[in-house]
């Protein structure tokens, strides 16, 4: 429960496509994916010319840094987040600047004010990992108003799919208004292929095709951009499995909540416990009952809806390992 895998295999028409390409394995994939961009661009609503595909969303955060940011320039993001972002940012040999979570959660108006004419990229995590929780649509906006257009503004949704909260609308209606907005998703969390690694970025044409620069030839296998395109034409099925994750993510934050524990309101496909100093003890405790959680050592642990047998057992294993909650 450390890595927020989907607790399913792929859908059966995805697995169907997988298993039906085994005989194309001979051949190089389409490098530029252009058949699966094409249906990313309608799935979304926007013209394929803005959408591009990488290994991963991981995959196209790097290729960003590598597009965009130089030896000395500047990086911002909130903290504690994504823990990628400080190695892209270490790659490219970059300032990084932090700023503190404000409640668990992203403080824009703080994050633009740490923003100057060096910084030439910010990261908004919405969902945050590892804390679960968002901003609303209207203070993107907000954030997005106050920063220099030489900012590139990189708006993570690797875990969008589970958000309920009614703040949080459609952020690709944002993109005609601010060329300096770049949107990345994934089809590792919610369409549950994450060992297939195929992501996908939205935004303006000028934009998509300084990330193709960087792209890694043939970076999306063939089979991986087959599933891809089965798991769009299956969404439905994909949110029926969205929503069975979502209703398990109420029933443990119910069960957390009447145990004592105080944590926020997660749209994830996972929970967080905020107890700092005792993350890592707490981390090992429930690892030597057989559940394997993701601890940030001084921060909190993080914790992937499952299964409703796994989560039972998490939640029997946190009962016995501190009855007493500690955030």
């Amino acid at each position: 429960m450390a890595s927020n895998e989907l607790p399913f295999g792929p859908l059966p028409s995805v697995a169907g496509a997988i298993s039906g390409g085994i005989e194309h394995l001979g051949l190089y994939a389409d490098h530029g994916a252009a058949a699966l961009r094409a249906d990313i661009a309608a799935f979304v609503g926007l013209d394929a010319d803005q959408v591009t595909v990488g290994a991963g969303s991981a995959g196209i955060l790097q290729q960003l840094l590598l597009s965009y940011v130089g030896v000395g320039d500047k990086v911002a993001m909130c903290w504690p987040s994504f823990e990628a972002y400080p190695l892209f940012t270490a790659l490219v040999e970059a300032e990084e600047i932090r700023v503190p979570l404000l409640d668990e959660t992203f403080d824009l108006p703080s994050l633009a004010a740490a923003i100057d004419a060096d910084t030439k990229l910010a990261f908004v995590t919405n969902p945050n990992n590892p804390t679960g929780t968002v901003v609303g649509t209207d203070e993107i906006i907000g954030f997005l108003g106050s920063v220099p257009p030489t900012c590139l503004v990189v708006l993570d949704e690797a875990y969008s799919e589970f958000v309920t909260d009614e703040r949080v609308t459609d952020s690709t209606l944002l993109l005609p208004d601010h060329p300096n907005l770049v949107i990345t998703r994934t089809f590792s969390k919610a369409h549950g292929l994450a060992g297939l690694r195929v992501g996908y970025a939205l935004g303006h044409p000028e934009v998509i095709g300084m990330i193709d620069r960087t792209l890694v030839p043939f970076a999306v296998n063939e089979l991986a951009q087959r599933a891809a395109r089965a798991s769009i034409d299956a969404a439905s099925e994909m949110r029926a499995r969205v929503a069975a994750v979502v209703a398990e993510r109420t029933r443990v934050t119910g069960a957390l909540r009447d145990g004592g524990w105080n944590i926020p309101e997660p749209q994830g496909n996972f929970v967080w416990l905020p107890v700092t100093a005792d993350a890592a003890a707490l981390g090992n405790d429930l690892e030597r009952r057989g559940v394997v959680t993701r601890a940030f050592a001084g921060v909190g642990v993080r914790v992937t809806i499952a299964s409703r047998d796994w989560n039972d057992r998490f939640l029997a294993a946190l009962a016995e390992v501190r009855p007493k909650p500690t955030c």
